[in-house]
């Protein structure tokens, strides 16, 4: 028997990841996949990525999230898991 996992996660990314085209390089990956959610831009430079589906492809996300697209520079990814809701229909960029 296949069990797919379904999860959430939310990441706190720090480093220079906004004005660089992070949450666009996050938002092409994740609907790719099929991961729903949102990344958004936060007050003090960092980005926030809220994100569900499999939990397979979070994994990847997490690990592109520490990548980050060209110009970008990642110091930090801050993960934290969540239970999932199937709360959002499509993945955007707040």
């Amino acid at each position: 028997m296949n069990y797919i996992q379904y999860s959430a996660v939310k990441i706190i990314v720090s480093g220079r990841v906004q004005g660089v085209g992070y949450r666009y390089f996050i938002a092409r990956f994740a609907e790719d996949l099929g991961i729903t959610g949102y990344a958004r831009n936060m007050f003090n430079g960092d980005v926030e990525i809220t994100a569900e589906g499999r939990r397979e492809f979070l994994d990847a996300l997490i690990e592109k999230a520490g990548q980050g697209p060209n110009g970008a520079r990642v110091n930090t990814c801050k993960v934290e898991w969540l239970d999932f809701k199937k709360k959002y229909d499509k993945f955007e960029i707040l």
